[in-house]
């Protein structure tokens, strides 16, 4: 049976020639960097494995959540429109950022109040944005610096189309926060509805305004 990430990264420390010259952090950053790969979605083998990341990643944890259940038809229509960013190790999806481009409000009823709001934001007017449908790393695999880079694949690929990436976050999962902070995200909205309390944050993309 392959050895889980954690346990080959472990065992790549250990045997490392250099290892007496390298912190263990360094180590795992290395390593991260050489066995993930960071590119849009190809296919429905990707999505399949993204449907299986977020299920386990349904319920409320300290470590995050994630709170719309997507299905296969409703990953397939997203990517038809836009490609979304994935992080494989060895084939497998470990990672997923899914690209949600306003057109696809119609396809999950529960955010098109999201999408109405943001319509009413004046630091979005006259600007292009898309929505971060969802972010999730895989449990073995976060802490290893995956968040950030998924979002900087959306940057290097879509800042050209796009000025803003904007999503939603409940002020409940202070993790989230922090970790959309931590790549450049700033608060742009808060509301309340029914269900809890929502910052919603954006991510420049472009350079400059649009006018």
């Amino acid at each position: 049976m392959p050895a889980s990430a954690p346990e080959y990264i472990e065992r790549i420390i250990r045997t490392t020639p250099t290892a007496e010259l390298m912190t263990r952090e360094e180590k795992i950053a290395c390593m991260t960097a050489t066995s993930i790969e960071i590119g849009c979605v190809e296919g429905d083998d990707d999505l399949e494995q993204i449907l299986v990341l977020q299920k386990r990643n349904l319920t409320f944890s300290k470590d995050g959540f994630v709170t719309v259940h997507h299905t296969l038809d409703i990953l397939r229509a997203f990517h038809a429109m836009m490609p979304s960013v994935v992080a494989r190790h060895h084939g497998d999806v470990v990672g997923y950022a899914l690209s949600m481009p306003r057109e696809a409000s119609g396809l999950v009823p529960i955010l098109e109040p999201m999408f109405r709001r943001l319509d009413t934001l004046a630091v979005l007017a006259a600007q292009r944005w898309y929505v971060m449908g969802q972010v999730c790393v895989d449990e073995a695999w976060r802490g290893r610096g995956l968040f950030g880079k998924l979002y900087d694949e959306h940057r290097n690929r879509f800042a050209g189309q796009f000025d803003w990436l904007v999503t939603e976050i409940a002020m409940r999962n202070p993790r989230s926060l922090k970790a959309h902070a931590r790549v450049g995200f700033v608060e742009i909205d808060r509301y309340v509805d029914d269900t809890d309390e929502w910052s919603v944050v954006g991510l420049r993309l472009s350079r400059s305004e649009r006018t």
